[in-house]
């Protein structure tokens, strides 16, 4: 199993990332050890915004590319709606993707 996060930091900013355990991952982004993201290594965590589940890593992957390439007020909105289908029905089989335990990314 993959997930595919959004972390919101402290300066508001939100980074987007792939792991097959949220937990450990996040931590690592928290404690800022070596196996941190660059960027969460200057920008501060603070929680855990949304959290999408998929079978594969090539599924997860897909949905981080497209998340990444939203500006900052999409992504906004996408963790207010929390719906996959508005942004990306034509760009992804937003079907596959299932709810992470922590907040679901479909409606």
């Amino acid at each position: 199993m993959y997930y595919t996060y959004m972390i919101r930091c402290k300066d508001n900013s939100i980074y987007t990332g792939i792991t097959t355990n949220i937990e450990r991952r996040f931590k690592e982004h928290l404690n800022k050890n070596e196996k941190c993201a660059k960027y969460t290594k200057i920008h501060s965590v603070i929680k855990i915004e949304a959290v999408c589940k998929s079978e594969t890593r090539t599924l997860a992957s897909k949905l981080e590319f497209q998340i990444k390439k939203l500006e900052k007020k999409k992504k906004e909105e996408l963790l207010k709606t929390k719906d996959l289908t508005k942004f990306f029905q034509e760009k992804l089989e937003c079907e596959k993707y299932k709810e992470g335990g922590i907040l679901t990314c479909l409606s």
